[in-house]
């Protein structure tokens, strides 16, 4: 289980702080394209899905604008029926925040510039609102149970990306308690990306190099001698959301043009250098690139995927439609696997035991997105359904408690479950 978080199967984005996107202790479900069953609902404005007690299932949502608001639906785990549902939580300027099961048995969310916490019942127990007047991209729980979060540097949809500010970013850790501000950090780059952690140390990338601070229960100590420049290539972009594993940060890069988002992202990426895989080595900062597909015209709003078990990294480029699979060698240089042309642009997620590969594939023609299941090994499906979402998810999947995953969109929350 990942200390700091609640001991469920998924009791937050990505799985945990790590962002591994693999869940603790349920094994794959084994689909079978014969035996499967989906149930979808429209959810405008879902961001992800949480799991806490047995059967207990959570979702994210919000309005959208500069004044938006959140609130927390816990759905039946079968039917996604609302059973109970907060009240509206102040928000704020709008990009997808954060939900998550915290081991003292409260959920939290960060959305906007504010922080909640609620009850398991959905009370609101004490909220905070955070010091910049612009969005808090979600939050990592530390092993202590401390919050830490950090403002959004990015452009914000309908902005003009031509006057934009990229400013340095805070990173903040947040009291459990009561929310209150216990220490602060600066990083001299924007940083687009999600935080990541392992154990007490916090990963921020920014837009050229990733950096690290340790929480050691009193302040934010900022590594003065870790800085792992990444942008190295002309006409490479910032870097989005690191997975911490097998001794790096992993993470790719040409996240510049999310803004672009049209209910696709094919088509929409206007970065002149292929988009990488990039490794940053933890030791020694060292950075290598590896090209996903080696086009011009690549984004992405999301992390890869490493699967520890079997050294395969998972790359994608959402411009151009290619999901890729690499062998990790042992100085952690990057060997083609497979690769697909395959419209997927949401977090991943793997079952280690079975292989099985949760992606997604936007269909255009259709106006549908699919939720399709691969053998990481090989790259071969084994399990496409329509999940009933006009748009192409950029969100977060989940693991649900019976052999079944759940799915969100800006429109949509979906289950798909085995049935054999």
């Amino acid at each position: 289980m990942t200390t700091g978080y609640w001991p469920s199967p998924w009791p937050g984005e990505d799985g945990g702080p790590a962002r591994l996107q693999r869940p603790a202790g349920t094994p794959g479900p084994r689909f079978s394209a014969d035996a499967v069953t989906v149930t979808a609902r429209e959810a405008i404005a879902a961001t992800m899905v949480v799991l806490r007690d047995p059967g207990e299932v959570f979702a994210l949502r919000h309005t959208a604008g500069p004044d938006s608001t959140a609130w927390v639906e816990q759905l039946h785990p079968e039917t996604l029926e609302v059973l109970a549902r907060s009240v509206d939580l102040p928000a704020g300027p709008t990009w997808p925040g954060g939900l998550a099961a915290h081991a003292n048995g409260s959920l939290y969310v960060v959305f906007g510039n504010h922080a909640h916490r609620l009850s398991a019942t959905l009370e609101v127990l004490a909220r905070q609102e955070l010091p910049q007047a612009k969005p808090y991209n979600s939050f990592v729980i530390l092993p202590d149970g401390c919050l830490a979060t950090k403002d959004f540097g990015g452009v914000l949809p309908g902005a003009d990306p031509e006057a934009h500010a990229y400013q340095p970013t805070e990173l903040l850790v947040l009291d459990p308690e009561d929310l209150s501000i216990r220490a602060r950090a600066t990083f001299p780059e924007a940083s687009i990306a999600r935080l990541s952690a392992d154990g007490h140390t916090v990963y921020v990338v920014g837009t050229h190099a990733l950096f690290r601070a340790r929480w050691d229960g009193h302040d934010l100590v900022v590594d003065p001698d870790f800085r792992g420049t990444y942008r190295s290539v002309e006409g490479q972009t910032y870097g989005w959301d690191a997975v911490v594993a097998l001794g790096a940060a992993w993470f790719l890069d040409d996240g510049f043009g999310s803004e672009r988002y049209v209910g696709t992202f094919r088509g929409q990426g206007v970065n002149e250098a292929p988009l990488h895989l990039v490794r940053v080595d933890l030791e020694t900062g060292a950075a290598t690139l590896t090209e996903v597909c080696g086009l011009p015209g690549g984004v992405v709003a999301n992390p890869p995927l490493i699967d520890e078990r079997r050294w395969i990294a998972v790359g994608f480029d959402s411009g151009n439609g290619i999901l890729a699979a690499f062998d990790i060698e042992e100085d952690g240089s990057l060997v083609k696997r497979w690769r697909r042309h395959q419209d997927h642009a949401a977090h991943l997620l793997l079952f280690p035991d079975t292989g099985e590969l949760v992606t997604a594939d936007h269909d255009a023609t259709r106006m549908v997105d699919e939720l399709v299941v691969l053998d990481i090994e090989t790259g071969d499906e084994r399990l496409r359904v329509d999940v009933g979402s006009p748009v192409q998810s950029v969100l977060f999947p989940a693991v649900g408690w019976d052999r079944d995953v759940y799915y969100c969109s800006f429109s949509t929350i979906a289950r798909v479950a085995a049935t054999d």
